[in-house]
């Protein structure tokens, strides 16, 4: 994706911090072959406080009103400007009211010899600087990737097949999905993982499932559908030594839980009815090949499933319902209501009782994993 030559004010923001400067990165080196010469300017614009920004606007000015040296063109890079959205800095009398002046002066500016690109993170679209830029610019806006939104699986495979075919690479359909399911919804690590693969492999052509299962890394979400996967596979040893491992992170982690932990079990043995029932209906058919399961799920009726994502299989990661299917044939329908039931009192007693909360998580998977274990 190539800016406008026509265009020479850019603006690229968004919470995708990884993606966000790749392209700034990209649009500065562009615009600086180009125009050539050596004065291109880079002016760091994260501050701490509203009197720092300031100065950086100062900068800012002065970069864009002093002329090359050896003529030709130049180019102004606002860099990871941190200044442009909600937070107490940008919402400072004295920063709002500078760039609204800098707003207006960009409007008349001469940009015959200079361009001007600005990389920031989430940005305030109501206040007069974005609408400007937005106006008389170019804005690329990167939304980083969320569990929560049902193409970012999609997104992730379509990012990583770009970056291996860039290092002359290719990959197995089951190797990539164990890579996206592995580095989950992030850019950077997905990018480093296929660092190392590209690294791993050498001079090989095609990268296979060994070679992820050996050199890439599971990031937070990724152990947790270890620890799903084991509950899966019934596989009691392998499931509580999962556990001891998440409880243990928990105690490091201020984002992890052992209610947390509890729902994502929750959400897995939910998807394994949900693929119980889909099994059911001729939907699905059980099959190794991860090319087939997916052109499978690409026929489910959607209208046949819930609309609300957290009970939507459909929302998943492909990978990990493919991962799950065979699974589906350790427990019985009825072994699963009932491991639904066990977890929902599970999380009663984590929430209403001084009980150690890693025995109560014990028990339960206990009593879920042993056949006949009294519920």
């Amino acid at each position: 994706m190539a800016v406008a030559k026509t265009n020479p004010l850019a603006l690229v923001c968004g919470d995708d911090d990884f993606a966000v400067k790749a392209r700034a990165r990209q649009i500065f080196q562009q615009w600086s072959a180009e125009l050539g010469g050596m004065d291109h300017e880079t002016i760091e614009a994260s501050v701490s406080n509203g009197g720092e920004a300031l100065t950086v606007l100062g900068k800012l000015r002065e970069a864009l009103q002093t002329l090359p040296f050896f003529g030709g063109g130049k180019v102004v890079w606002l860099r990871d400007c941190n200044f442009l959205g909600e937070d107490r800095t940008a919402s400072s009398a004295a920063v709002t009211e500078a760039l609204a002046e800098l707003a207006e002066e960009l409007k008349t500016f001469s940009w015959q010899t200079v361009r001007l690109l600005i990389s920031a993170g989430r940005v305030d679209k109501r206040k007069v600087f974005f609408k400007t830029l937005d106006k008389i610019g170019t804005v690329e806006n990167f939304s980083a990737w969320s569990q929560d939104d049902k193409d970012w699986a999609d997104r992730a495979e379509i990012a990583a097949g770009d970056a291996l075919r860039k290092r002359q690479k290719a990959i197995s359909e089951a190797a990539l999905g164990e890579l996206i399911s592995r580095a989950g919804a992030n850019a950077r690590q997905l990018e480093n993982e296929v660092e190392k693969l590209c690294v791993f492999v050498g001079d090989r052509e095609k990268i296979e499932l060994a070679d992820v299962a050996a050199i890439c890394a599971r990031n937070k979400t990724a152990k947790a559908f270890a620890l799903g996967d084991a509950l899966g596979d019934r596989d009691l040893p392998r499931l509580l030594k999962r556990l001891d491992e998440e409880l243990w992170e928990t105690k490091f982690d201020t984002d992890k839980s052992e209610i947390g932990l509890l729902y994502g079990l929750i959400g897995k043995v939910r998807a394994m009815l949900l693929l119980k029932e889909m099994l059911r209906e001729g939907w699905l058919k059980e099959t190794r090949d991860y090319s087939q399961f997916k052109a499978q799920l690409e026929r489910v009726p959607a209208d046949k499933l819930p609309a609300d994502k957290k009970f939507n299989p459909l929302a998943l990661n492909p990978y990990v319902l493919y991962k799950a299917l065979p699974q589906v044939k350790k427990y019985t329908s009825a072994e699963l209501v009932r491991a639904m039931d066990v977890l929902l009192r599970c999380n009663q007693r984590l929430v209403s009782s001084g009980l150690d909360k890693a025995m109560v998580l014990q028990q339960a998977l206990v009593q879920i994993v042993t056949p006949g274990a009294a519920a």
